[in-house]
């Protein structure tokens, strides 16, 4: 009785509005953890490197002088920058700084109670933040409603919060970080071979495998054919751990599904939104997508595609 009252669809809907909430941190926090990463390792480890720079250049000599004076300039830069993780500074307004309430943090009840304002100086709050807190409790619900009230059904609540923070960070900056696309990938190998999400281990390390080499293929081709990169690595990682989640069975329906909307959408864009063709749009989101209705409509989604299979 315990145990289908906490992984009842009701009870997994409110984990899945408090998650949903972390989620808008990372989808804003970890993109900028990760660029300020990036650019330290350049002024650490690239621009002060004499060998790389000699093999690079194929000059002797150490690096310009230019190169330690950027370096140091990008470190002095960086540690004046306030410190972040994903649980500090906390939340606060962008407008006025006003570091917000427990009360007004609430997943989708502070939105609401605030009407869509900051408490302190009146600025907009995003709808994104509430929207996102209402689909990921509606995607755990939905995941206590096809896979029952049990343990195993939170491997499927994580695998949605990962996919759904990437869909978010891949719409803002076109990045998919290994962060979360490599824990995918270990997941449904992990739950593959554990027995806990009903794939075998070796239909999933197959799908990891294939998943990863078809989006790969493609996008190699593509850079033959027209000598631009028409896709990033994290969309391979992204259905490799697509993949391992739901078995190599699955992922052309997966593809058909995300490359048949995302055509028509760019077509959209491109038609009546003013979108240039030679700005990229990033595909992590339709992926995610044909990997939710995979999740949710597998066997129904390849007939769909296959009829008779």
């Amino acid at each position: 009785m315990a145990q289908e009252i906490w992984f009842s669809p009701l009870a997994l809907a409110v984990l899945g509005l408090c998650v949903g909430s972390f989620l808008n941190v990372v989808a804003h926090r970890l993109p900028v953890m990760l660029e300020r990463e990036w650019w330290l390792d350049v002024a650490d480890n690239q621009l002060g490197d004499a060998e790389a720079w000699r093999r690079v250049s194929g000059q002797k000599g150490a690096p310009p002088p230019a190169f330690a004076q950027s370096a140091q300039a990008i470190a002095k830069s960086l540690e004046a920058l306030p410190a972040l993780s994903l649980a500090r500074p906390r939340s606060r307004c962008p407008h006025c700084g006003h570091v917000l309430r427990w009360h007004e943090n609430l997943p989708l009840l502070g939105w609401l109670r605030l009407k869509g304002r900051c408490a302190a100086c009146g600025g907009a709050i995003s709808k994104r933040y509430p929207i996102v807190e209402l689909i990921t409790g509606l995607l755990f619900a939905a995941c206590g409603w096809k896979f029952g009230a049990q343990p195993q059904t939170l491997v499927w609540c994580a695998a949605v919060a990962l996919m759904v923070a990437m869909a978010l960070i891949d719409l803002d900056t076109t990045y998919l970080p290994d962060d979360l696309t490599l824990p995918l990938i270990g997941l449904g190998l992990l739950g593959a071979g554990m027995g806990w999400t009903g794939t075998t281990l070796e239909s999933a390390a197959w799908g990891a495998f294939a998943g990863y080499g078809a989006l790969w293929l493609l996008a190699y081709s593509y850079k033959k054919l027209r000598g631009v990169e028409g896709m990033g690595e994290g969309d391979f990682k992204l259905l490799a751990g697509l993949g391992a989640l739901l078995g190599w069975q699955l992922l052309p329906s997966i593809v058909l599904l995300a490359s048949a909307v995302g055509a028509v959408v760019g077509l959209a864009l491109i038609a009546f939104g003013g979108h240039k063709r030679e700005v990229p749009i990033p595909f992590g989101p339709y992926l995610v997508g044909g990997g939710l209705a995979a999740m949710f409509f597998g066997q129904a989604l390849t007939q769909l595609w296959f009829p008779g299979l």
